[in-house]
């Protein structure tokens, strides 16, 4: 069963999902490494010889009691250390990116009997994004799959939600180690194309000069601290048992008591001391919400938000702009985390479903190739007038590297440019500038190639404009015709029309064969 595989690196939890060939997507059990609810992998490593070749992982660190262990030989939280700027190790010690690599090739390994993908596709953090791609690059260079593509992980989350291409989207990421909020600009949405996953590797051959830009969202205003998950967990067992030190059972027990916390207003769980017998543990949401306003999380939270917020107000963007709240991560399913989300973001929608595998789904969702076609390699522009220029300029419909058929239409509304005007013509054109790469097809895959660059510029295509009538005329500066671009899964451009005076609907029309 081929298809394509997504495994969402995460500072606390990696998570894997699958979609085969026009089938649903689906979370993968990856035994002995993945939990059973949720179906997560631990990111954790446990290595007893520096960079050995068979860690235990995931689960296993778990079930051998060594995950709360302060050894050099357990590796946790090297997520947000790939990429980033070296430090200095001990010796013997294993870098954040070779913990990673360790990680991606086991869970490779992993996947279940039968299941070949021809497609994996990773997420990557906006801030590490360029130095993910290359550590991604030489970590997946010997995994025996076709195609390799890269996706920021607040697209993914996004659109794994069901929010639409152009949204802005404030994400509250509530990891084990660390807190992260971000206002971010989804590409594409306002006459733009949607977004899709940098592709790194087709066919086999990897992409390195394929002039692909980088496709991320665009970072309004960010902040964080280092605190998250573990840090409750150690404030639960201190204030539960604040005769005992602290220690990886205990830890565990903590932890469990806070994930029922999630779901029912009171928990239970048994711990047992070494040498002692064992002690029930109890707390409820009120005594856990109490905790975590007396160990100031909530004023971190708080000061989070404000710094974030003053970066979108300096943007010209205020908090009733944002198009929805995005909670990530597992600690964000906290009654008191969610109390505290509706109450400082009063009138933005928020979107609470499946935060943890968000992230994995979406990047699914983003990838070329699990029941897409093709692929452009030259763009599609629309000539358009400009009331306050006075001018006609040519607006982009579709850019090359755009996946079709496409999932959404795109919407324009366009205006008259006279008064008495009786039809709108689209003219279309080919952008000379993306002429630069080309996509050739080996095995039935297409492969970006380099070419010499072209004048800059629009060509018009060479067939008759289109001519949409318009009844009663139109005056000038008028918005008058919505129209939703698409292209289907025989390459040819559609339109559907709206004329905003009369509400006739028309389409959809053909427009000609996209390449």
């Amino acid at each position: 069963m081929q298809g394509t595989v997504a495994i969402d690196l995460g500072s606390t939890t990696t998570v894997v999902a699958h979609q085969p060939p026009g089938g649903a997507a689906e979370l993968l059990a990856l035994p002995p490494y993945s939990l059973a609810a949720p179906v997560v992998v631990p990111s954790l490593l446990w290595l007893s010889h520096a960079g050995q070749a068979r860690p235990l992982i995931g689960r296993q660190v778990l079930e051998a009691g060594l995950a709360h262990h302060d050894d050099p030989r357990l590796q946790r939280d090297f997520k947000r250390r790939i990429a980033a700027t070296p430090v200095s190790a001990g010796a013997g010690s294993v870098s954040a990116e070779r913990a990673g690599s360790l990680l991606l090739q086991h869970l490779w390994q992993a996947l279940p009997p039968g299941l070949e993908p021809r497609r994996l596709v990773l997420t990557a953090p906006i801030e590490a994004y360029r130095g993910y791609r290359q550590w991604l690059l030489e970590a997946c260079r010997n995994l025996e799959v076709q195609d390799l593509a890269l996706v920021d992980e607040p697209t993914a989350a996004a659109i794994g939600a069901g929010l639409p291409a152009g949204s802005t989207v404030l994400v509250v990421d509530l990891g084990g180690g660390t807190i992260d909020l971000s206002l971010v600009q989804l590409d594409g949405g306002e006459g733009r194309a949607a977004p899709i996953a940098q592709l790194l590797r087709f066919a086999g051959r990897n992409l390195n000069d394929s002039c692909q830009q980088l496709r991320c969202a665009r970072v309004i205003g960010k902040a964080g601290v280092a605190l998250g998950g573990r840090d409750i967990d150690r404030w639960i067992a201190d204030l539960l048992c604040p005769d005992q030190a602290i220690s990886g059972s205990l830890l565990d027990a903590s932890e469990r008591l806070k994930c029922q916390l999630s779901e029912q207003s009171e928990a239970l769980v048994l711990w047992s001391p070494p040498l002692a017998q064992p002690r029930e543990l109890r707390l409820g949401q009120a005594g856990l919400e109490a905790l975590l306003r007396e160990r100031g999380l909530i004023e971190h939270l708080d000061a989070l938000l404000a710094e974030v917020l003053a970066a979108g107000r300096r943007a010209g963007l205020a908090l009733e702009r944002v198009t929805a709240v995005l909670p990530v991560g597992g600690t964000s399913q906290l009654p008191a985390i969610r109390d505290w989300i509706r109450q400082r973001c009063a009138d933005v929608p928020i979107l609470n479903q499946r935060p943890v595998e968000a992230v994995a789904l979406g990047a699914l969702a983003l990838t070329p190739g699990v029941q897409v076609k093709d692929v452009l390699s030259r763009g599609v522009s629309l000539r358009c007038w400009e009331q306050r220029s006075g001018r006609h300029h040519w607006h982009p419909l579709f850019m090359a590297g755009q996946s079709w058929p496409t999932d959404q239409p795109l919407d324009l509304v366009l205006a008259c440019s006279r008064d008495g005007q009786q039809e709108l013509e689209l003219v279309l054109g080919e952008p000379l500038d993306e002429q630069r790469r080309e996509v050739v097809f080996e095995a039935g895959l297409p492969v970006l190639r380099s070419r010499g660059a072209g004048a800059a510029g629009v060509q018009p295509w060479d067939q008759r404009p289109t001519a949409l009538p318009l009844s009663p005329a139109g005056e000038r500066g008028q918005d008058r015709l919505r129209l939703r671009f698409r292209i289907d899964a025989d390459g040819q451009l559609l339109v559907d029309t709206t004329d905003l005076l009369s509400g006739e609907q028309r389409g959809p029309v053909r427009l000609g064969v996209v390449r």
